[in-house]
């Protein structure tokens, strides 16, 4: 006699906790990649359609999301670290509520601290968007009409990612923490608060929106662009350091707020989702000890593509942006693309996304042929990706000052690309 495999249907670990009943079911890995995957419509009519306007419908591929490997796997951690939090703050238990009122903890259980998670990458791989994409398979808000012990329900918050302020300080993350709370829920709660010109008190702002946040049973908070709460040194001090000496200098800039962080995952029992480049990463893992808990549920590195015939970039990544071609001769996708895309990109995808729709703008200037070739990249590179090609340079060379570069490039790289994509929408 053979074992019946276990099905989401017959097996449910959370069964009666109202606060993961609004979740859906688990994902399975298909359920995982259906809901990360993306393909906007592919081009059609081409030889009909004027250059000038082509141009307006190849941005549709800043659209296309092919999920890696380690974007699945951080869909999978995030769902763990919801559930599983949501599993130590079931309404039905009176433990949960002395963590919610704030009492001393008398004889509550004692419980592990709630899972973490980190996700490190240079700029450009993924990393914000496949966080994104992971915590958006949750409703961010569910509405209760009834929740136990409160007689006028109660709307729960699933998530919240906020960028941690450029300033690293606790007063600016209070406000941007407040003020992302305020967008998700419509709520004025802390509408006091970010009246104000100025939060003097920063971390009496935190504490109270940490209260807030655990009466509402937050699921899970993302803080992006971690790296920002410290502080790096400067380039010429960085270009004058050698050997092992080259890694940058980081130095907190408040420590109270790493703290913080810590007292959100102990008596908060909130899952922490961090993200941030490699240099910000090791600096919190290096500071603050106790965040290995990081690894309970994963550390997630997202890199650029590094070989042109590995298959997550030969033939699903490159092979499905190589359906979006609008010209009426289409450039073969084979290795010689391949090979050239990883040299002129260093295997950045969003640079890779931005190389494609520039080499299409410089085949779009032919008077004649409606064809696609491999020296418009060439082109597209000296001229529209000018400004990375110092970057790239360094990536694909391993060169540690050069990368110490690249990080001031990738700090202030939000209006850099906006700049950017502004000049590709000009006909």
């Amino acid at each position: 006699m053979t074992n019946s495999p276990i099905t989401t249907a017959l097996h449910d670990p959370y069964q009666g906790n109202v606060l993961i009943s609004g979740l859906g079911p688990i994902p399975s890995p298909k359920d995982a990649l259906k809901h990360l995957l993306y393909r906007p419509g592919p081009p059609q009519g081409i030889g009909g359609i004027p250059k000038h306007l082509r141009l307006h419908d190849l941005m549709v591929v800043r659209d296309l999301h092919i999920p890696s490997m380690v974007e699945r796997q951080l869909l999978q951690s995030v769902d763990l670290m919801v559930r599983q939090g949501y599993r130590y703050r079931d309404p039905e238990l009176p433990n949960t509520w002395t963590a919610v009122s704030g009492e001393p903890a008398g004889t509550r259980l004692l419980l592990a601290a709630a899972h973490a998670a980190g996700v490190e990458g240079i700029s450009g791989v993924g990393k914000t968007q496949g966080c994104e994409r992971a915590l958006r398979m949750f409703p961010q808000v569910i509405a209760h009409d009834s929740f136990p012990r409160l007689t006028e329900g109660l709307r729960q918050v699933v998530w919240l990612s906020v960028e941690v302020p450029p300033s690293g300080k606790s007063a600016d993350l209070a406000r941007a923490l407040m003020q992302a709370w305020q967008d998700a829920t419509g709520s004025a709660r802390f509408a006091e608060w970010l009246a104000k010109d100025r939060i003097t008190n920063g971390m009496r702002a935190l504490d109270e929106w940490r209260q807030v946040a655990v009466s509402h049973f937050l699921g899970v908070l993302h803080l992006d662009e971690i790296q920002n709460l410290f502080r790096l040194s400067s380039l010429e001090r960085r270009s004058k350091r050698k050997g092992l000496s080259n890694v940058p200098e980081l130095s907190i800039v408040e420590d109270q707020v790493l703290r913080w962080l810590l007292q959100l995952t102990n008596s908060g029992q909130i899952p922490l989702l961090v993200s941030g480049t490699p240099d910000g990463m090791g600096a919190l893992s290096k500071r603050l000890s106790t965040l290995q808990r990081l690894n309970s549920c994963g550390y997630h590195a997202f890199e650029p593509f590094m070989k042109p015939d590995a298959h997550e970039f030969r033939e699903s990544f490159l092979g499905e942006l190589g359906k979006y071609q609008y010209v009426r001769h289409q450039l073969t996708v084979d290795d010689d693309l391949a090979k050239l895309i990883i040299e002129l990109t260093g295997g950045i995808q969003r640079i890779i996304i931005a190389l494609w729709i520039a080499a299409h703008r410089v085949a779009f200037e032919r008077s004649k042929e409606d064809d696609l070739r491999l020296e418009d990249f060439t082109t597209a590179a000296r001229t529209w990706l000018a400004p990375l090609a110092p970057a790239v340079a360094a990536l694909r060379t391993g060169d540690a000052a050069g990368m110490a570069r690249y990080e001031d490039l990738a700090c202030g790289s939000s209006a850099i690309w906006a700049e950017f994509w502004k000049k590709f929408h000009t006909p």
